[in-house]
């Protein structure tokens, strides 16, 4: 009869599915500031957090919701709204201070061009210097949103006011999607010039 268990018990933040310590520690290891990208099926966050010993400390914050105010009404949760996230949190990051992070993703799969991609693709093209493989960012054509217009002019009328009701609703027309992405880029550039 075995005298000593070898089984451990997991953390419990990591039972529950919300940490990964291994993958923690790696990015704590960098000493710099992390790109914290997450997301729902409602909307999209990105942070930029510096580690403390006492908790992390936020920098900057971006939610997708805050994009209203930069004239954004079409989706929080599509990548799109991810990019304009992730850029208006890197425009607030330099504002701040921070030149340079690294991309935290959490438990999140890695697959090449998804949300949390399109959010790093917004933060570096916003201007922070972060290590990244170009082949794993998101098509610029999906970055604009083209491939949701292409789909709402492919199913018709009747069937986008169905689809997007969401997006008709805030008078957003889902064909109109890229139009409406430059300019919400165009504005947060504007009102935040580090």
């Amino acid at each position: 009869m075995a005298h000593k268990s070898t089984f451990e018990t997991k953390f419990k933040r990591r039972k529950n599915g919300k940490t990964d310590f291994k993958r923690r520690l790696e990015l704590l290891k960098s000493k710099k500031p992390r790109l914290v990208v997450r997301g729902s099926n409602k909307r999209y966050s990105a942070q930029v957090v510096k580690y403390n010993p006492k908790g992390d400390e936020t920098i900057a914050s971006a939610v997708s919701t805050e994009l209203k105010e930069y004239g954004w009404s079409s989706g929080f949760a599509n990548i799109p709204a991810a990019y304009l996230t992730g850029f208006l949190c890197g425009k607030k990051a330099l504002v701040k201070g921070v030149k340079e992070a690294i991309l935290d993703i959490g438990l999140v799969e890695n697959i090449k061009g998804n949300r949390c991609f399109a959010a790093l693709k917004g933060a570096i093209d916003a201007g922070l210097k972060m290590p990244a493989d170009e082949k794993a960012f998101p098509s610029a054509e999906r970055v604009k949103g083209m491939h949701i217009a292409e789909f709402a002019k492919k199913i018709g009328e009747e069937n986008a006011r169905k689809k997007f009701s969401a997006y008709f609703k805030n008078n957003s027309q889902p064909e109109k999607i890229p139009e409406y992405f430059e300019k919400t880029k165009q504005a947060i550039g504007e009102k935040l010039k580090s």
